[in-house]
């Protein structure tokens, strides 16, 4: 398949190119700098997102998906910047759906949403038919960008596809809960100290995992004829941990014994509990299944381990 990748210079989209890419699909990323990311194999088109560019280079490259991963990713950002994290959120996914509307080409458009649209869902796994009830505008620009989706679905016969993230994590995210926790267990610190109550409970999935759902869900959404569908499907594990067994675990993996401390403050935008329920995807994509979550984060350790010098 021909795949176009938008905001390939992050972290989701960097690491879906590489790996639909190692596995034989024609790869062209879109970002705002003038070159691509260190090691990107595909082709590469600078943008600054308007409508009108978004036209072009779906016209000239003929893509049979666009994976759109250009936007927002920080819960906290949105609190301070709201007006900027909507126009980095919405407005760019606007320019994207209407360039794909305009360029009468026809591909199957991926959004990565987020499952902040549910907030804190009343019913746990949740499912994509739950109340949308984000607790953060990163969450409310999420829903309102699937209203988008949904919109240019039914209104201009898109093949629209959101696929809610839930707790991703990978080597290349050098940010969030995993990453902050391998920093401190790896400093001199004797005690590790956790943000938040410790009892929150996330739904973790590897980047690689998160990568080949969205291969295989395109893959066979291509031999269907879907134009004017929009369709939510969560994209997760299927079973939550806490975020103190997560803290316990990578002491175990590394070895290192250290006080842990929790606190007594909820942060802001944070949910108490995310599990997914992933009915959909098994249905969507029955030859899809995750990586064992310690083999996943061991891979984790050892790469950053390695990138540090240990």
């Amino acid at each position: 398949m021909r795949i176009l990748v938008t905001g390939c210079h992050g972290f989701i989209s960097r690491a879906f190119g590489c790996y639909a890419g190692a596995r034989g699909h024609i790869i062209c990323g879109v970002g705002r700098a003038d070159s691509p990311p260190p090691g990107w194999e595909g082709d590469y088109r600078q943008s600054n997102y308007t409508a009108g560019e978004i036209e072009t280079i779906v016209r000239d490259f003929e893509p049979d998906a666009v994976i759109h991963g250009a936007g927002s990713s920080s819960v906290s950002f949105s609190f301070d910047e709201p007006l900027e994290d909507f126009s980095a959120s919405v407005l760019i996914w606007a320019n994207v759906l209407d360039g794909v509307r305009r360029s009468r080409r026809g591909p199957i458009v991926l959004f990565p949403s987020s499952a902040a649209v549910y907030g804190n869902p009343l019913v746990i796994p949740v499912r994509e038919d739950a109340l949308s009830n984000p607790i953060s505008p990163y969450g409310f620009h999420k829903a309102t960008s699937e209203i988008l989706a949904k919109e240019y679905a039914s209104c201009f016969q898109l093949d629209v596809v959101s696929c809610r993230l839930f707790s991703v994590f990978g080597e290349g995210q050098k940010r969030l809960l995993i990453w902050e926790l391998f920093n401190q267990l790896n400093g001199s610190d004797a005690q590790l100290k956790l943000q938040g109550t410790g009892v929150e409970s996330r739904d973790y999935l590897h980047i690689d995992d998160v990568a080949s759902a969205f291969v295989e869900i395109i893959e066979r959404r291509a031999q269907e004829e879907q134009a004017g569908n929009f369709t939510c499907i969560n994209v997760a594990r299927g079973k939550s941990i806490t975020v103190v067994e997560v803290a316990r675990k990578l002491c175990a993996m590394l070895g290192i014994e250290k006080e842990i401390l929790t606190g007594k403050d909820v942060r802001r935008g944070d949910p108490s509990k995310w599990e997914a329920d992933i009915s959909v995807l098994k249905q969507t994509a029955p030859g899809w299944h995750a990586m064992d979550l310690d083999e996943s984060l061991e891979n984790c350790l050892k790469v950053w381990l390695t990138e540090c010098g240990n």
